[in-house]
């Protein structure tokens, strides 16, 4: 769990539009193109006040006890509750939703505006982490450049090394780039497709959460350095950037609900 800060709002919290209208200002939701099952934005209300935020990376059922544990009424994710689809409300999806209700937890949801965003983004934050310098967008999805590049003066075991102490997992390195790194690409979650696109930008690490099989073999033969720091964990640092931000601009407690998927 995340450190919390003490609440200053008056007990009976903050408006959930007054948070949901800055948020969607300050990640720019209607202005960055996504995949169609994000839906991006306020995904589930409640009865209209927040006094505690719960930040997750996906809107799992597990990460949905724990939040209701915490007490929270706001769950701030990356993935939000429609990544499997939007239909009837039965089943797992269906458990989920009448989990929030009961809890009188809203949902809100960012993904690609999470990610390119250049505070509180998974790719600029994790970058921050890693010293990296002259940092610069890069790697798109969707229309967006979503990842971000910039030079590191650093060995390759040590990056790994560096990466292992700031996201708590072990990280997979294919060594097929220099022993030292000194320009480096970064795209949270499953940004293989842009092995090729580093290569080309004179990058010689590539930086990203998981990969199909090939792509361990793609690197081999593009002579980059690739590191596997995966998907969850290298998705975790934008939701605390973001519930932090929102915490200390309406002086409300929040929490990080840690269910990862190893993957």
């Amino acid at each position: 769990m995340s450190p919390t800060i003490a609440p200053t709002a008056e007990s009976h919290g903050v408006a959930l539009p007054d948070l949901v209208t800055y948020l969607d200002g300050y990640l720019r939701i209607s202005e960055v193109p996504d995949d169609p099952r994000a839906h991006n934005g306020l995904q589930l209300e409640n009865s209209g006040s927040v006094t505690r935020i719960i930040a997750a990376v996906d809107a799992s059922r597990g990460a949905i006890h724990l939040g209701v544990e915490a007490r929270g009424n706001l769950l701030l994710v990356h993935h939000g509750l429609f990544w499997g689809g939007s239909g009837p409300l039965v089943g797992p999806h269906g458990l989920r939703v009448r989990m929030l209700i009961a809890a009188d937890m809203a949902v809100y949801s960012a993904h690609l505006p999470l990610d390119c965003h250049r505070e509180v983004g998974n790719n600029f934050v994790l970058a921050r982490k890693l010293d990296v310098e002259n940092l610069r967008p890069f790697g798109g999805a969707y229309g967006v450049q979503i990842g971000v590049a910039g030079d590191l003066s650093i060995g390759r075991n040590a990056l790994v090394a560096k990466l292992q102490g700031e996201l708590g997992i072990t990280p997979r390195l294919v060594p097929a780039g220099p022993e030292r790194v000194s320009r480096i690409g970064i795209v949270t979650g499953a940004g293989t497709s842009e092995l090729a696109a580093a290569v080309a930008e004179g990058l010689d690490t590539f930086l990203t959460g998981e990969g199909p099989h090939h792509s361990y073999l793609q690197a081999e033969e593009l002579g980059i350095n690739l590191i596997y720091a995966g998907h969850y964990a290298t998705e975790t640092v934008g939701v605390k950037a973001l519930a932090a931000q929102l915490s200390g601009r309406f002086g409300l407690p929040w929490e990080f609900v840690d269910y990862p998927t190893g993957m």
